[in-house]
C-alpha cells in the first residue's frame, strides 16, 4: 500500500519511504521527504515563480539520473504549470508554488534547478550567479579565496553578494539585480571572471577548457544565460551522501581552511536555519536589488 498523505488539502501518494537513496549512509526516501517538508519555509521562496528543471534520481545517485525540463507525465492538475519560451520552441514547465507541489516533486526524488529570471519576465535576469568550480587538487578552500575577491569586486559596483555551497565540490555566489537582460548579466559576469583571472592567474580560470582547470577554480559565468539553470538554494544533490546546496555566512567563507568545513548534509540544515534563518533572504527583497553598472 502506498500511503496517502494530505498536504494543505491536497492528497498525495508518497511511495517507497523505506527505500535507501544514499547507500553511503543509509539515508532513505522518507528522510528526503522529511528534509524537504521541514525546509520548505526557506526553500519555497527561492522556487516560487521560477520555472523548475528537475534532476531526477529515483534509484539514488548510483542509479539512472536524468534531467527533466518539461512537465513530468502524471503531474496532478493542481500543480501550477506554465508555457515558457525556449530556443527550440515554447515548452510547458512546472512551478513549485506551495508545500503540496514541493512534496509532490520531492516524491519524484529530485534536485531543483531554477533560472535567474521569473516567469513573468523570461530572459530578464533578477539574479546574478557565479559557480566556482574547483579542479583537483583545488577544493572549496580555493573557491572561498576567489569568492572573497569577487565579493569585494562586486561591492565596488554597489552589488552585495551572498554565498552557498554547490552541494558538491564548489561554491555559488548570488546577487539580487534590478531586472536586466540575461545577455547583459552574462557579459558582466564574464567580465568579472576575466578580471579575477588577471588578478589571481595561478588560482582562477574563466574558460571551461578542461586542460586549464587542474589546481584552479573555474569561475563559471555562463549560468547567467537565459536558458541555463543553477541548483536552487537548499536543494539536495545527487551525490554519494545527502549533501545540500546550503547558504553560508561570509564568516564561514573566510574561516574555511579545510573542505569539510563547508560540507552540509540534510540533517545539518534544520539547526542552521534555526540559528540563521534564510541567509539568502536578501535576494528576495526588491530593495536590495542593485543595478548593473
Amino acid at each position: 500500500m502506498t500511503p496517502i498523505t494530505e498536504v494543505e488539502g491536497r492528497r498525495l501518494a508518497l511511495s517507497n519511504l523505506e527505500k535507501v537513496l544514499y547507500p553511503a549512509n543509509g539515508f532513505t526516501k522518507g528522510e528526503l521527504l522529511h528534509y524537504y517538508a521541514t525546509t520548505a519555509e526557506v526553500l519555497l521562496p527561492h522556487l516560487r515563480d521560477r520555472p523548475v528543471s528537475f534532476l531526477r534520481y529515483p534509484d539514488g545517485p548510483d542509479g539512472q539520473v536524468f534531467f527533466a525540463k518539461n512537465v513530468p507525465p502524471g503531474t496532478p492538475d493542481w500543480v501550477t504549470t506554465a508555457e515558457v519560451p525556449r530556443s527550440e520552441g515554447p515548452a510547458r514547465m512546472v512551478l513549485v508554488q506551495d508545500l503540496a507541489s514541493l512534496m509532490w516533486a520531492a516524491n519524484l526524488v529530485t534536485e531543483f534547478h531554477t533560472h535567474q529570471w521569473l516567469l513573468d519576465a523570461p530572459g530578464e535576469a533578477d539574479r546574478l550567479v557565479f559557480d566556482l568550480d574547483p579542479g583537483e587538487p583545488a577544493t572549496i578552500v580555493e573557491c572561498c579565496e576567489v569568492a572573497l575577491w569577487l565579493r569585494e569586486r562586486l561591492r565596488s559596483d554597489g552589488i552585495e553578494a551572498y554565498a552557498k555551497t554547490a552541494g558538491s565540490k564548489g561554491l555559488h555566489l548570488l546577487a539580487a539585480l534590478r531586472p536586466v537582460s540575461s545577455d547583459t548579466a552574462t557579459e558582466y559576469a564574464k567580465q568579472l571572471a576575466v578580471e579575477a583571472e588577471k588578478a589571481m592567474p595561478r588560482l582562477v580560470v574563466h574558460r571551461m577548457t578542461r586542460s586549464l582547470r587542474p589546481g584552479k577554480v573555474f569561475v563559471d559565468w555562463s549560468q547567467n544565460a537565459a536558458r541555463k539553470t543553477t541548483a536552487t538554494p537548499y536543494t539536495l544533490r545527487a551525490r554519494a551522501l545527502p549533501l545540500v546546496s546550503a547558504p553560508v555566512t561570509w564568516e564561514e567563507v573566510e574561516a574555511c581552511e579545510e573542505p569539510g568545513r563547508l560540507s552540509f548534509q540534510a540533517p545539518d540544515l534544520a539547526p542552521r536555519v534555526q540559528d540563521h534563518g534564510d541567509l539568502l533572504a536578501p535576494l528576495l527583497d526588491p530593495d536590495t536589488a542593485a543595478p548593473l553598472p
